[in-house]
C-alpha cells in the first residue's frame, strides 16, 4: 500500500514536470507565483494577513492545477482524434477558458489584496538604496523570462551547443 502511495506521488510529479517542460503558460503562472510569494515572504513591504496569504495561495495553486488539467484534456483529445473535429476543439477551448477564468480571478484577488501604494513606494526606496539586490532582482527576472520562453529544453539545447 505504501508503495502504491509513493508511486502515485511519483506519477503526479511527472505530470507537473511534464507541464513545466512543455507548457509555456504553466511556466508563466509559476514564475509570477514565485515572484509574488518571494516578495511576500522575504520582504515586509506589504501588509498581508494570514487569511489573505492563504487566499493568494489558494487562487495561485488553483491556476497551476487547472493548467495541469488543461494539458491533460488537450493531450487526451489529441490522442482520441487526429482530424480537426469541432467537438474536440470545444473541449480544448473550454479547458483553456477555465484556466483563463481562474487566472483573471487570481489577478483580481491579488490586486484587491496587494494594491498598497505605500508598499510599492517602500519597495522602490529599498531597491534604490540596495543596488546589488536590485541587480539580483533584474537578473532573476531575466532568468525567469528565459525559462518561460525557451523552456527547460531550449535552455538545455543552448548549453549543449555553446558550452563545451
Amino acid at each position: 500500500r505504501m508503495k502504491n502511495l509513493a508511486k502515485s506521488f511519483v506519477y503526479a510529479f511527472k505530470g507537473i514536470t511534464y507541464c513545466l517542460a512543455h507548457e509555456r503558460n504553466m511556466r508563466i503562472h509559476l514564475c509570477f507565483t514565485l515572484f509574488m510569494f518571494g516578495f511576500l515572504t522575504v520582504h515586509d513591504f506589504f501588509e498581508v494577513t494570514k487569511t489573505q496569504f492563504a487566499l493568494l495561495f489558494a487562487v495561485c495553486s488553483s491556476v497551476l492545477a487547472l493548467e495541469c488539467v488543461n494539458t491533460a484534456i488537450e493531450k487526451s483529445v489529441d490522442l482520441s482524434t487526429k482530424e480537426i473535429n469541432p467537438v474536440a476543439a470545444i473541449a480544448k477551448d473550454a479547458a483553456a477558458g477555465a484556466v483563463l477564468i481562474a487566472a483573471i480571478g487570481s489577478v483580481a484577488v491579488g490586486l484587491a489584496i496587494l494594491y498598497q501604494p505605500d508598499a510599492f513606494a517602500k519597495m522602490a526606496e529599498y531597491y534604490k538604496e540596495n543596488i546589488p539586490v536590485l541587480i539580483a532582482l533584474i537578473v532573476s527576472i531575466a532568468a525567469a523570462f528565459v525559462f518561460v520562453f525557451a523552456g527547460p529544453h531550449g535552455i538545455k539545447n543552448f548549453f549543449k551547443k555553446n558550452i563545451k
